[in-house]
């Protein structure tokens, strides 16, 4: 019997994570993280890929697919009105991003965001190199600014120089130190729009 199939609560995992646009690699390592002790709550991105591509033909396959980073385009903003989350002070936009970036010319361009665990007990952050899709995970204490500036700092001082140019976020307010980020470690912040996290993909 298959592991990840429609009716367990590692497909609740995986599918939710991926509405939220999470790669299947992504969150490979992130159920890794998030539930160590818990083999039946994690899963290799081979095994949830050949679970989406398995599934039945019909809307929910097709709604799932849609999922995949690659289909995030055609989605619609998740919220309407007002950002609740708060404008985050000295944001530079992902519209004034280099075009070489989006075009994944040149390697040491990354993705970033915060993955929270059940409850918000745990915290993970990811990066995603765009251009090798190198992917590198930063355990935080918790989900603050203070935690995302030492954690991603941490993992991208540990990077050389010339493979962490940039790095593009959504608009959480964790990274409302990303100009302590910038200076600890020399790479651009560029932020996405309000509710659009595919515009990174």
């Amino acid at each position: 019997m298959r592991k990840l199939r429609p009716d367990t609560v590692l497909w609740g995992h995986v599918t939710h994570y991926l509405q939220n646009g999470y790669s299947p690699e992504q969150i490979a390592g992130t159920l890794a993280i998030v539930h160590p002790d818990i083999p039946t709550l994690q899963s290799s991105h081979e095994t949830i890929y050949t679970a989406i591509y398995a599934m039945p033909r019909g809307e929910l396959r097709t709604e799932v697919i849609g999922w995949l980073r690659f289909g995030h385009a055609k989605r619609r903003p998740r919220a309407r009105g007002e950002d609740r989350r708060g404008r985050i002070p000295d944001m530079v936009s992902i519209h004034d991003r280099p075009p070489e970036i989006e075009e994944r010319l040149v390697p040491g361009h990354w993705e970033g965001d915060l993955i929270k665990g059940a409850h918000n007990r745990s915290s993970v952050g990811t990066l995603v190199e765009r251009t090798t899709l190198f992917t590198v995970l930063a355990k935080m204490e918790d989900a603050s600014a203070a935690s995302a500036v030492k954690s991603f700092g941490h993992v991208l001082n540990r990077i050389e120089a010339q493979k962490r140019l940039s790095m593009t976020y959504d608009q959480g307010k964790e990274m409302a130190g990303h100009p302590q980020l910038a200076e600890d470690t020399g790479i651009k912040v560029f932020f996405a729009d309000p509710h659009s996290p595919w515009q990174r993909g």
